[in-house]
């Protein structure tokens, strides 16, 4: 009997560690799950995906062969991905949010999202200081939020959710990707142009810091997000502060640090963390900007 608990216990555990992103919740309602997000594998083990050469680093449909509905959104509004099973994003590790528009002709519930297509909309990376701490601000949330670029082209798109659990990921193949793919119609969109584009599965080899990386010991100093740079330089929910920078061709020393102190004040944080935390967002939200320039 006592190992039949144990053995149960550990399950529940487990189960409870792995996690799915069956729904949305957008404009203050949840849809239903698997409604307009496809099905995954993993709909019923949780478990994840650890070969990022495989097709279901994309989609994780392999097995289910999913389409789903298309939820109507409009540009420039939230969304979020919700954590299934009344669950949050357990693991240390960070997040990433991929669009891809459906080609002309076609429709979002045919649409695969092969080649070249993909852009990155959202990020949630590690925070670090150097090398005395690392923190997660992604670990332990319920949903993830991100706010659909206004300047986006309507439209139907996939939007791809990953979060990469880092907690073993001190070995090639370690990490854990937990993905999924929801199907959206956007519109009263932009003229904006998104990019760059990377093709899903080819994005990572499993060999990038951010991916292959031991983030118990040495504690890293640094992290370096995987992927591609975040499309609109807005890896944060902003509020009245414009995101449409163009690149500028020189930047006085002093520049960074106005343009932070001005996002602090104006941006909505989704992590309403230390303060450390939110300057960190900051400063990233800052050189994404001056890299990056107009969407």
């Amino acid at each position: 009997m006592r190992s039949a608990t144990l053995a149960l216990a550990a399950f529940l555990s487990t189960a409870a560690a792995h996690y799915t992103f069956p729904a949305f919740i957008y404009e203050g309602k949840t849809t239903g799950d698997w409604s307009d997000i496809r099905m995954t594998n993993n709909h019923n083990s949780l478990g994840p995906v650890t070969d990022v050469t495989s097709s279901d680093l994309r989609c994780y449909t392999s097995a289910t062969n999913a389409t789903a509905s298309t939820l109507n959104v409009q540009a420039g509004k939230d969304i979020n991905f919700q954590v299934g099973n009344g669950l949050t994003i357990y693991h240390a590790g960070v997040v990433n949010v991929y669009f891809a528009a459906v080609p002309s002709g076609s429709d979002a519930a045919s649409f695969a999202g092969d080649g070249d297509v993909w852009f990155k909309v959202f990020e949630i990376p590690a925070v670090t200081d150097g090398g005395s701490s690392i923190s997660f601000p992604a670990q332990n949330v319920p949903s993830v939020n991100f706010t659909i670029p206004a300047a986006l082209p309507s439209g139907q798109y996939l939007v791809r959710m990953e979060a990469i659990a880092l907690h073993v990921a001190s070995t090639f193949g370690g990490a854990q990707f937990y993905i999924s793919c929801g199907q959206i119609d956007v519109t009263n969109g932009g003229s904006g142009t998104p990019g760059p584009k990377v093709a899903i599965p080819g994005v990572y080899t499993g060999n990038e810091p951010g991916i292959l990386i031991d983030i118990y010991y040495p504690i890293p100093k640094t992290y370096t997000q995987p992927g591609p740079p975040t499309h609109n330089a807005c890896p944060f929910k902003q509020s009245s502060f414009p995101c449409t920078f163009r690149k500028p061709t020189h930047v006085p020393p002093h520049t960074l640090l106005n343009i932070a102190k001005l996002m602090k004040l104006h941006a909505e944080w989704y992590f309403m963390g230390s303060a450390d935390i939110r300057w960190s967002y900051t400063k990233h939200a800052a050189v994404g900007v001056m890299h990056n320039g107009n969407l």
